[in-house]
């Protein structure tokens, strides 16, 4: 069974500020939430969970059931199992993301989720074939992929205009 979860709006993206989406980047304001582009890294603790169960498996390879036990969460699942304290807000706000910061973030998700499946898979064959050195190789490049897809989503978050291309995103994770 596949571990990639994929990514679905629930609702249509909005293409241009309107009243509604001025009131909700107004709600926003001090909170954990970015006012520009309505998401939350909040989310992004859910992919470095992935990465601390990981480098466990790399040095205690005992700790693939536990890992195993990670799923990806959308968004939505994610704040909704989650204690944030503004996690109806941060369901609400995705909603009406800007599409040049869902988009590509949606993206940048698929992406993040496809590596840890790919990655997660390897590490299982990995452990059930004995291999320590190969192990170690293996998680240590596989938190490095999954760390720079989690820079990349963050920097979406933040609003930062420059991130990457999908492109220049695939040539960044080949090096």
């Amino acid at each position: 069974m596949s571990r990639v979860h994929p990514v679905q709006a629930e609702e249509p993206i909005h293409s241009e500020p309107d009243q509604a989406l001025l009131a909700m980047r107004a709600r926003l304001v001090d909170t954990n939430i970015n006012e520009k582009t309505l998401l939350a890294t909040d989310y992004l603790n859910h992919f470095n969970e992935f990465v601390m169960l990981l480098e466990l498996v790399g040095d205690m390879p005992d700790m693939l059931d536990e890992a195993r036990e990670w799923h990806p969460k959308s968004y939505q699942e994610h704040f909704l199992e989650s204690a944030f304290s503004d996690r109806d807000l941060a369901i609400e706000a995705y909603d009406m993301s800007p599409p040049e910061y869902r988009l590509r973030f949606d993206e940048t998700v698929s992406r993040i989720n496809a590596e840890i499946d790919s990655i997660f898979a390897r590490v299982v064959a990995t452990v059930e074939a004995d291999d320590a050195e190969r192990l170690m190789v293996l998680v240590k490049d596989g938190s490095q992929i999954i760390r720079r897809l989690i820079d990349i989503a963050g920097a979406i978050i933040n609003g930062f205009d420059d991130v990457s291309s999908q492109s220049e995103v695939d040539l960044l994770l080949e090096n």
